[in-house]
């Protein structure tokens, strides 16, 4: 008799004894324990609560293989599709980054072929220097920046040589009130500039037709340069004759960079604006960057237009970091006027700022000064130019946000490091920065940088120091390079503050305002591709 078989299905899967005890043994272990069995009674307890039939209550296995099914469902969605997001945020953050970039050198391009058409169209004067084209520009210049002295790069780029009036106490006065900064200080910044020519001093506030013919006449000037913005004074383009004469030129406006901002910063607790990166920590000349000697990120503005604030000749005794806690204390409860920094910080604009830059050569005398450099200003420039007359070549150290703000507390830095490296490098009496310089001058870093002399000033804006001042020096001083000189001036970041600090609430108005009209005029020349303004909203 045959004996009766059961067929099998050659197309099955083979069934795998020890992949079967594998998964059974995993899911008796898990159910099994503590934390298993006191959830599944807690669900069942929550269960009955609700009148849930018992044969439907939860068992230690079903809740098991759920929450099993559960986390690898989440664990593969994030590894198919989690990262993908994230590469996506990258790669689109890259792109903006790069069309950023693109649109810099676009600007910069434009620029130089503007330079090219007009020296091309200007005739040759038998009374000057074979193609000399002068530009003239104008501006209060109150809190003067480093998009300030960009702007005077574009505008000296349009020819060869850059005149720049400066408008008096007086005038401005009578237009918009009192400025921040007095003639002298305002005056003193424009001609520390190494963009800037000439100065002409007492300029009005408003550009007459007869004052322009004046300076055609009387400077030889080819053309008035301002920024892309308007410039509209009483309904009337303030440039307008200029224009009818084919004698004005216009400059992109630097974005990212106001003194509406910078002094936004001096009226609220943030550290928003520093610099944020990752470094190796500092220690050593070989932690930082000289600008003869290599490359960082950058780029621009020229709003000279807020400065509606008293300028009384007696300062208050107020110091920086007590100045800054007015507005709410360190903990960032005060009113927000500021906004991190959105200038773009890139390698072309730091090439630009320090063309000309060279290694010092042999046998020059090296003069090495160091510090904040925080909301460049006129003491800064005097103190430079005095130390300047000390040796052939000087370099200027600017340390980095967190030492300065270990220094100093509060919210300062006011401008962050990539900031405070473009002011300097503005100026026409350094001659090479040290970027992110070491608080401590060691020996190596003398020698690498061939110092003949260590120069430190009587004026200074630290409220405590985690260096003492022997230690800091300790080196310079053995080696007998070290000298203390008295600071020509006392002008310090304190002064700007404390004035500011005496018209908040006016001043804190008026940065609303004009927060508002920058809104509006971006708003209408990037949405509505409106890019045929002229001039400068003064």
């Amino acid at each position: 008799m045959a004996s009766e078989c059961t067929p099998t299905n050659p197309l099955a899967p083979p069934t795998s004894p020890l992949s079967f005890s594998i998964r059974e043994y995993f899911v008796l272990t898990l159910t099994n324990t503590p934390f298993v069995q006191r959830s599944v009674t807690k669900i069942n307890t929550l269960l009955k609560w609700a009148n849930v039939p018992e044969k439907s209550l939860l068992t230690n296995e079903e809740f098991v293989l759920s929450s099993t099914a559960m986390v690898a469902t989440l664990v593969g969605y994030y590894v198919l599709f989690g990262k993908r997001h994230r590469r996506k945020r990258k790669r689109l953050a890259e792109e903006l980054r790069l069309a950023q970039r693109q649109v810099h050198f676009l600007e910069e391009e434009l620029v130089t072929a503007k330079r090219e058409d007009i020296i091309a169209s200007t005739p040759t004067r038998p009374q000057r220097k074979s193609r000399e084209i002068r530009i003239f520009m104008d501006g209060a210049f109150d809190v003067m920046h480093y998009g300030h002295m960009n702007a005077f790069r574009l505008g000296r780029s349009l020819g060869t040589y850059l005149i720049v009036g400066v408008n008096s106490d007086e005038s401005i006065k009578k237009c918009k009130g009192p400025p921040l900064m007095n003639d002298k200080e305002r005056l003193t910044m424009v001609d520390g500039c190494k963009f800037v020519d000439e100065v002409v001093p007492n300029c009005p506030y408003i550009m007459t037709p007869e004052y322009l013919d004046y300076i055609f006449t009387t400077y030889d000037v080819d053309y008035v340069v301002h920024g892309d913005d308007p410039c509209i004074v009483d309904g009337k383009d303030v440039y307008e004759s200029a224009k009818r004469r084919g004698r004005y030129r216009s400059i992109p406006r630097t974005e990212g960079v106001s003194t509406t901002d910078i002094v936004g910063r001096m009226l609220l607790m943030t550290k928003d604006h520093h610099y944020l990166r990752t470094r190796r920590a500092r220690g050593n000349s070989m932690g930082s960057l000289s600008i003869s000697g290599g490359i960082m990120d950058g780029e621009h503005s020229d709003d000279d237009s807020d400065n509606e604030i008293h300028n009384e000749n007696q300062e208050d005794d107020l110091s920086v970091q007590t100045a800054a806690n007015y507005n709410g204390g360190g903990d960032g409860g005060g009113v927000f006027l500021g906004n991190q920094s959105k200038f773009l910080t890139t390698s072309m604009m730091l090439r630009l700022f320090s063309a000309g830059v060279k290694h010092p050569e042999e046998g020059m005398r090296v003069i090495y000064i160091d510090g904040a450099w925080d909301m460049f200003h006129c003491g800064h420039v005097e103190f430079l130019k005095e130390v300047s007359k000390r040796g052939d070549y000087l370099i200027v150290g600017i340390h980095g946000d967190s030492v300065v703000n270990k220094r100093r507390g509060g919210n300062l830095p006011l401008m962050n490091l990539h900031e405070r490296v473009l002011s300097v490098l503005g100026c026409k009496y350094m001659n090479d920065v040290l970027i992110d310089a070491p608080v401590e001058i060691t020996p190596d870093m003398i020698a690498s940088l061939r110092i003949t002399e260590v120069v430190h000033g009587t004026e200074s804006d630290d409220s405590s120091t985690d260096v003492s001042f022997d230690d800091r020096y300790r080196y310079p001083k053995e080696m007998g390079i070290f000298t203390s000189i008295k600071s020509p001036s006392e002008f310090k970041l304190r002064n700007i503050v404390s004035r500011i600090q005496k018209k908040q609430a006016e001043f804190q108005s008026k940065i609303d305002r004009k927060k508002r009209a920058e809104k509006e005029w971006f708003d209408n020349k990037y949405q509505n591709g409106d890019k045929t303004n002229n001039g400068n909203e003064k």
